[in-house]
């Protein structure tokens, strides 16, 4: 199997993470993709910001409050660093709150060991894959299914230990022989049994087959737990991003 990838810049690879986690809407601006999903996730619903916008700063701002505005959701960018800095302060300067950092971590795929666990994989969720899938700790909103599956060729991971609900779940997108993981999540009663790597490893035994190289994955920086697991299967940090949060929506409610 080929190495894994020459280290890419930070608007390539946040393209092509973007291709595997995609808004229900999505219209580009300028280089800047507008992405709306319902309300489920930062990035299915925020302006992703690399390149340049097709108007000044200011007024790309006050663009992208209209747009989300439109669709009755927060304004929220994703804000790449390095490389965003002149739109992150124009965001700033327009009164928009800052998030805490995402990390976006790469590794090899090459060294990953074979899942100790039987692992299934499915090209669609199923009622239990959803059920497993706690995003932020709470059940999935209706929107969720069709941002989950809003992806070319998506594969679905869970790991079944007896009966109930899945022990292990994870979701895997593969773009230019790029692994694109999200959604892993572990049964509270199967923690620290090593199931979070045996489905990574079963993705990773997926993407190699089909000539993947090198997997990249995002994770909140407070996340101790997931970095030290992370760091365990050799990922480093490649970059962060933040969110730029615009004003509520008229009704206060929060998105998700």
């Amino acid at each position: 199997m080929a190495g894994p990838h020459p280290p890419p810049g930070v608007a390539h690879l946040e393209r092509l993470t973007a291709r595997s986690w995609r808004g229900l809407e999505e219209e580009p601006y300028g280089d800047w993709v507008l992405r709306a999903g319902g309300g489920f996730t930062g990035r299915a619903n925020s302006v992703l910001v690399v390149g340049e916008p097709p108007e000044d700063l200011a007024t790309a701002v006050r663009t992208v409050t209209r747009w989300y505005a439109e669709r009755g959701l927060r304004p929220r960018a994703q804000v790449p660093l390095p490389g965003s800095e002149a739109a992150d302060g124009a965001f700033a300067a327009a009164g928009w709150a800052r998030d805490d950092d995402n990390l976006v971590l790469t590794a090899a795929l090459s060294d990953w060991e074979a899942p100790t666990v039987d692992v299934d994989l499915a090209p669609r969720p199923d009622d239990a894959w959803l059920a497993g899938y706690r995003y932020r700790g709470t059940p999935l909103p209706p929107e969720a299914h069709d941002v989950l599956v809003n992806a070319e060729d998506p594969v679905f991971a869970a790991i079944r230990c007896g009966p109930g609900p899945l022990a292990a779940v994870a979701r895997g997108v593969l773009v230019e022989g790029w692994l694109c993981v999200t959604a892993v999540t572990v049964d509270e009663r199967y923690r620290r049994r090593g199931l979070a790597t045996a489905v990574m490893a079963g993705l990773g035994a997926w993407a190699r087959e089909r000539g993947g190289r090198s997997c990249v994955l995002q994770v909140a920086g407070g996340n101790a737990a997931a970095l030290a697991l992370y760091a365990q299967l050799g990922f480093t940090e490649h970059h962060r991003y933040h969110y730029r949060l615009g004003a509520e929506r008229a009704s206060g409610a929060a998105p998700r």
